[in-house]
């Protein structure tokens, strides 16, 4: 049986699901989205998830096609209809269809569409798996703050990490600095303390890493936000990655090198273990 997909309003089988190939997104990437993860039937994060995706859109002088109430409940069929308890849940948004052209006319109607996938990083009830990394070039545009469907700097980091034997990209900066991972955060710990780059156009802002960073507060943990290298990354004694499908991550290795004992480190068992306490508690 196939997944049910939602499309501008209407749900139906995934092999029904079509945009026409002037779709926008398609020939410009002149598109947002925003990836959620599900857990107990329910949206993790949402408010959080639709000022970014609001944001997304005005910074692309898009307007909001659905409004938020009416954006839930048709996600909310979608995880019902497609019986998940625990999964990934994405949402995209195009500007809408015309004849090839880089400038648009007004008035173009958005096409959204929503579907659920399995998680990326295990169920929040197994032990978390560990994610290797291999670092590989930033070669992303200069507004990483805006999360458009402009994907293939990921897409090329990702084949980099995967060549390596690694499940997932480090991108590093031209100044040598580490940014982020192809579809996650990154964060390292050192003596406690928990290093996090800081939101700038430069990195996705987060909101898995939004909400761990309310629970690293939380717990009194200590975070230091400032660039950082690779050897800063590699030198740390335990490191982790944060994400909507994956929650908090551990990362034991990065370019074949162990971090710390290769284990999951006692900050990053704390902050999965009090985030996915933190969220539940938060479901609307």
């Amino acid at each position: 049986m196939s997944r049910t997909i939602w499309l501008n309003g209407q749900y139906m089988p995934e092999e029904d699901a079509k945009l026409p190939i002037f779709d926008r997104g398609l020939l410009f990437a002149d598109a947002v989205y925003e990836g959620f993860g599900v857990l107990d039937g329910q949206i993790i994060d949402f408010p959080y998830h639709m000022q970014r995706l609001n944001r997304s859109l005005n910074e692309l002088e898009m307007q909001q096609p659905i409004d938020e109430d009416a954006l839930f409940d048709g996600l909310m069929g979608l995880i019902a209809r497609n019986g998940v308890q625990e999964a990934f849940l994405y949402l995209h948004i195009t500007r809408g269809a015309h004849d090839r052209d880089y400038l648009y006319p007004d008035g173009l109607t958005a096409n959204v569409f929503a579907f659920t996938q399995p998680l990326h990083g295990g169920l929040a009830a197994d032990a978390p798996q560990p994610l290797r990394l291999a670092s590989a070039p930033d070669i992303r545009w200069a507004r990483r703050d805006i999360k458009t469907s402009n994907l293939l700097g990921q897409v090329l980091a990702k084949e980099v990490a995967r060549k390596a034997g690694a499940d997932e990209a480090l991108m590093i900066a031209p100044d040598g600095t580490v940014t982020e991972c192809g579809a996650m955060s990154f964060f390292y710990v050192k003596d406690s303390r928990i290093h996090a780059r800081p939101l700038s156009r430069e990195v996705l802002p987060g909101i898995t890493r939004q909400t761990m960073l309310r629970v690293a507060d939380e717990q009194g943990l200590k975070v230091i936000e400032g660039t950082y290298t690779l050897d800063d990354a590699l030198a740390a004694d335990e490191a982790f990655a944060t994400g909507a499908s994956s929650y908090v991550q551990p990362v034991p290795e990065i370019d074949g090198q162990q971090i710390g004992d290769g284990q999951i480190g006692p900050v990053t068992a704390l902050l999965r273990e009090e985030y996915l306490k933190a969220v539940r508690a938060s479901f609307r």
